[in-house]
């Protein structure tokens, strides 16, 4: 079985912003998310790989940019919506999303991040294997393909290569990225403190997060979602993500392109994970928001981010927007990137 992450190497937070949630009301329920949203899913398209495949090619963005187009929804960016997103800075507040690499192994890290100190310790040598369920990442556009083909129609052999991606790598962001980012925290929508494993994010989640909020997602803007991975992972230890995360339902694709979303993230992998959407064998589609996302419609993803300051700074603030920065790594051919975005407000 093709793993759900490639791998490739590089060399190279705070406490919940939602303590004023009353915890004697959020027991019963956190143990009721994943049952009713469960049942909810009876409802959410695609199921199966028939109503995957009409969503995939109903909403894909191949040719939107032209037929050698590289850098996929970051088009959507402009010069007037960066200078809209400077003038969101009011405070000279910054957050990072990062989250710390994480050394050790864990149900959810089988890859540590490494790090070497050399020879006369002024000096050191880091490695990493950053897609997967642990470190903060971004993912260029062609590390997910569909049928055989990447975000724009490339076939995989006119993509990928043994020396690297020929098409779509990460360094078509090397001039960095600086727009809207908005912040959908579903655990205050919902009244607790963290989303449990397996919980699917929908479309009518996402609308009642802005009806509350009073920001809603425009072209250009990086949507960030919320779950609590980290606060929960402090409180109960790690799990393995690769089989039961919360995350977005691979229904909300057809939202994103409907917003004109640029980029994407979560801090945990944006998929919920068991996907709920099966493949051709009867079992559950891996990556099916993923792929939706990066090979259908050229959203870049961050994946693993720690979204805990911002949603404590987010809270105390009531702002759900901010300045989003971040720049990659330019590594010509590089499925991505580890990052670490800054949200100024």
């Amino acid at each position: 079985m093709r793993p759900r992450y490639w791998s490739n190497r590089v060399t190279l937070a705070a406490a919940l912003g939602i303590a004023a949630f009353c915890i004697v009301s959020t027991t019963g329920a956190q143990q009721n998310q994943t049952a009713n949203s469960r049942t909810a899913t009876e409802g959410h398209a695609p199921r199966n790989p028939a109503e995957y495949d009409e969503m995939f090619n109903r909403i894909k963005n191949w040719g939107r940019w032209g037929p050698d187009d590289q850098r996929g929804a970051a088009n959507l960016i402009t010069d007037t919506s960066r200078k809209k997103a400077v003038a969101l800075v009011k405070l000279g507040t910054s957050v990072s999303l990062s989250h710390n690499y994480l050394k050790d192994k864990a149900p959810d890290n089988p890859s540590p991040f490494e790090h070497v100190m050399n020879r006369g310790l002024q000096s050191d040598t880091y490695r990493v294997s950053y897609h997967g369920y642990a470190h903060s990442h971004m993912d260029g556009l062609c590390h997910m393909l569909y049928q055989d083909k990447t975000y724009n129609g490339y076939a995989r052999t006119d993509a990928l290569t043994e020396s690297g991606c020929v098409k779509l790598g990460i360094e078509n962001l090397k001039n960095g990225v600086i727009t809207r980012g908005v912040l959908i925290d579903i655990p205050r929508l919902r009244g607790v403190p963290y989303l449990e494993p397996s919980t699917p994010v929908y479309t009518e989640d996402i609308e009642a997060w802005e009806k509350k909020s009073g920001v809603k997602v425009g072209p250009g803007d990086a949507v960030f979602l919320y779950t609590g991975r980290w606060a929960r992972r402090e409180k109960l230890g790690p799990w393995p993500l690769m089989t039961n995360s919360a995350g977005f339902h691979a229904s909300v694709a057809p939202w994103v392109k409907a917003r004109d979303v640029a980029f994407i993230g979560s801090d945990a992998v944006l998929d919920v994970y068991p996907e709920l959407v099966q493949d051709s064998n009867g079992r559950d589609q891996a990556n099916a928001f993923h792929i939706l996302m990066i090979a259908a419609l050229g959203v870049d993803i961050f994946d693993n981010l720690d979204l805990e300051a911002l949603a404590q700074t987010a809270a105390r603030l009531n702002r759900w927007e901010f300045m989003l920065t971040v720049a990659p790594l330019v590594v010509t051919g590089g499925t991505g990137s580890p990052a670490n975005p800054i949200a100024t407000f």
